[in-house]
């Protein structure tokens, strides 16, 4: 008996490889939004009220402290009245009026302008002119010896210094006085001339200085009026607060230097490279302002030795601190 194989199956044909759909492009990850900062709580109505009283009350401050120096200077300016108008009414007086123009305190030297006002039979009143040669001859002398009027014209003004003396050194409470101040007028020519006794009177202000004029000697003339005078300036008080607070302006500078240089040398505020040219316009600064004091106190005068100098040393300082600073941040 014969067994029928059955035929081995045909292979199927191999299938081709599916194509897979085209995948869209990958987006990149998306970063996660930054988180904000929370959200400060609104401020509360006691605190907001209370900074607005800080910020009146700071205004009201200053107002006041304004309006104080304000009336401290007009005080102290009306400490001292004007020189009483010089007695010019005698008519058979001889007359040297002295009036103040300009102090040079650290020459020592008092600016005055003279004129002689004669007594009535040495002037013609028709022509206003002198009727002879008059000179009027000052004691202490003057840097221009004897102050010549000739005749024929009318008195005229010379300008002329006298010496006053005082210490520049102690500004701003330096005083000036003049020696006791006579004058004598010559009159007439060659061997003719002779001395008139002559009274010395004075007018005139000087800005910034209170003038004092005390009259002393014997009277000569047909007024009660001493002859001769001694002339005292003192610096008017008016400008003292002024140059307070110029002193406080020198003091403010090395304290903020130093506020400054201390705070980043502790690493408390960051280093800023341009800070240097703050504290160096601050050194350059000093003088200037030092020179802006009332009445330019000589060099060397007590305000240098005691504010100045140790002004300039502390802004060296400062700025040697902020150097060093950035010395060790460099490294």
């Amino acid at each position: 008996m014969t067994h029928h194989v059955p035929p081995a199956p045909r292979p199927s044909p191999p299938t081709p490889p599916q194509q897979q759909p085209p995948q869209p492009p990958q987006q990149p990850p998306q970063q996660p939004p930054p988180e904000q900062p929370p959200a400060a709580p609104p401020e509360s109505p006691p605190a907001r009220r209370g900074r607005a009283l800080l910020v009146i009350g700071i205004l009201v401050a200053f107002l006041v402290v304004y309006g104080l120096s304000l009336f401290g200077v007009h005080l102290l300016s009306k400490s001292a009245g004007p020189l009483k108008p010089p007695d010019l009414n005698a008519t058979n007086d001889t007359i040297v009026l002295v009036r103040l123009e300009k102090l040079e305190t650290v020459a020592n030297r008092l600016t005055v302008k003279v004129l002689v006002i004669p007594e009535d039979s040495m002037f013609d009143k028709r022509l206003d002119v002198l009727k002879t040669d008059t000179a009027v001859r000052m004691d202490p002398p003057n840097d221009l010896g004897d102050l010549q009027y000739p005749a024929g014209k009318s008195p005229a003004v010379v300008a002329t210094t006298i010496e006053a003396h005082g210490d520049p050194n102690n500004w701003p409470f330096d005083s000036y006085s003049t020696d006791t101040l006579s004058s004598e007028v010559l009159v007439g020519q060659g061997d003719a001339r002779q001395y008139i006794p002559a009274r010395v009177e004075v007018t005139g202000a000087l800005d910034g200085w209170d003038v004092r004029v005390q009259h002393v000697g014997e009277a000569s003339q047909e007024a009660d009026r001493p002859d001769n005078v001694i002339i005292t300036l003192h610096r008017a008080k008016g400008p003292l607060i002024f140059d307070l607070g110029i002193c406080l302006v020198l003091f403010a500078l090395p304290t903020l230097a130093f506020a400054v240089a201390i705070q980043i040398a502790l690493g408390r505020r960051k280093f800023v490279p341009p800070f240097v040219t703050w504290f160096a316009a601050m050194l350059f600064a000093v003088i200037p302002i030092r020179n802006f004091l009332p009445g330019s106190p000589p060099p060397g005068a007590w305000i240098d030795q005691v504010l100045v100098i140790w002004v300039l040393m502390a802004l060296v300082a400062a700025m040697a601190l902020y150097m060093l600073t950035w010395y060790r941040q460099s490294d």
